[in-house]
């Protein structure tokens, strides 16, 4: 797939245009959106990224433009994974409501500079060594067992993320209790002090840092062509700050969905492993067919394991509820 440049600086323009509008609308205008405003936002990313695909099925033809789907679906999925874990932060560390969407905002904009420069070293390892893809799929291959392994060891007792760069602040700066708006710093008694909500955007931050070391290898084993890698990470992180708020308050209920996103990144790890096997020869050598795994069988394992995840999730959920109407009744 050859991406000419203007395509990238008319992209990488369009996405700075939208960030440069949402910064300008919520430095101004901190607040908690409804659920219609929500809702609408959701619909036209999720629109967008939908004509994004189609856009590219017109111009490169069906094989990219499965590409994309799988990758965004991908990212995507993690990504509402990924906001149960802000939920957690927004909860402990008590950010008022109507601050959380600013908190969201920026989170995200990090995000997305952390997994544009993974991104760029992903195509540039790729690039020179084909064995860094038995590198990813071994590394997905373990995510997912881990995923199963702490599904089985949830403790309903959440507690807030901890790493290296939070506790580097807490202990190198003082701060003040309450939150002061949008600001991330003040001056009170003559002192320089940080204020808890640049505490919020650095656990964000440094958070999605370790999320994308999951998202970049599984999307590259999805697809190669870093424009698609990009994109569908663009489109998947743009509407999660409408999320967050459209369902977050659902999250709890897609108990499952930790376990199917750890097959899904099983199944891509296993593809990023036979990828590689088919590029060092190996099943030629060895008389077999080649192993390498489809787009499109990609894509249905993706869209089916979703589904299935999504209902079991909403049933058990259902007859959770059920359960615990009954007992009460008793």
């Amino acid at each position: 797939m050859h991406v000419h440049l203007y395509a990238w600086i008319i992209t990488v323009a369009v996405m700075v245009a939208i960030l440069a509008v949402d910064v300008f609308i919520i430095g101004r205008r901190p607040h908690e959106p409804s659920m219609k405003e929500a809702g609408i936002f959701i619909g036209i990313f999720v629109g967008l990224a939908v004509a994004f695909g189609l856009a590219i099925w017109a111009i490169s033809g069906p094989r990219y433009a499965g590409e994309f789907f799988a990758g965004w679906l991908t990212e995507y999925s993690l990504s509402i994974d990924n906001l149960f874990i802000f939920v957690i932060i927004m909860a402990k560390l008590k950010v008022p409501r109507h601050l959380q969407q600013f908190a969201l905002m920026v989170g995200i904009i990090l995000a997305l500079v952390f997994r544009g420069i993974f991104i760029a070293l992903g195509a540039a390892a790729i690039d020179r060594f084909s064995w860094i893809f038995f590198v990813f799929g071994a590394f997905l291959i373990y995510t997912a067992v881990k995923l199963v392994v702490d599904y089985r060891n949830h403790d309903d007792d959440d507690e807030a993320p901890d790493n290296p760069a939070m506790r580097y602040v807490k202990k190198h700066f003082k701060s003040t209790e309450e939150f002061h708006g949008t600001k991330l710093t003040i001056v009170e008694g003559g002192r320089r002090l940080i204020t808890p909500m640049l505490f919020v955007i650095i656990a964000l931050g440094s958070t999605d840092l370790l999320f994308a070391l999951d998202s970049i290898p599984a999307i590259y084993g999805l697809t190669q062509e870093p424009y698609l890698v990009f994109t569908a990470n663009v489109f998947a992180l743009m509407g999660l700050r409408q999320l967050y708020f459209l369902i977050g308050g659902l999250l709890r209920k897609l108990v499952y969905l930790s376990l199917g996103l750890s097959v899904i990144l099983a199944f891509i790890g296993v593809k990023l492993v036979l990828h590689a096997v088919h590029e060092y020869h190996l099943d030629t050598k060895l008389g077999l067919p080649s192993l390498e795994i489809p787009i499109w069988l990609s894509l249905t394992v993706i869209v089916v394991t979703l589904a299935v995840t999504t209902v079991a999730s909403l049933v058990k959920a259902g007859n959770d509820q059920k359960a615990a109407a009954l007992d009460n009744s008793h």
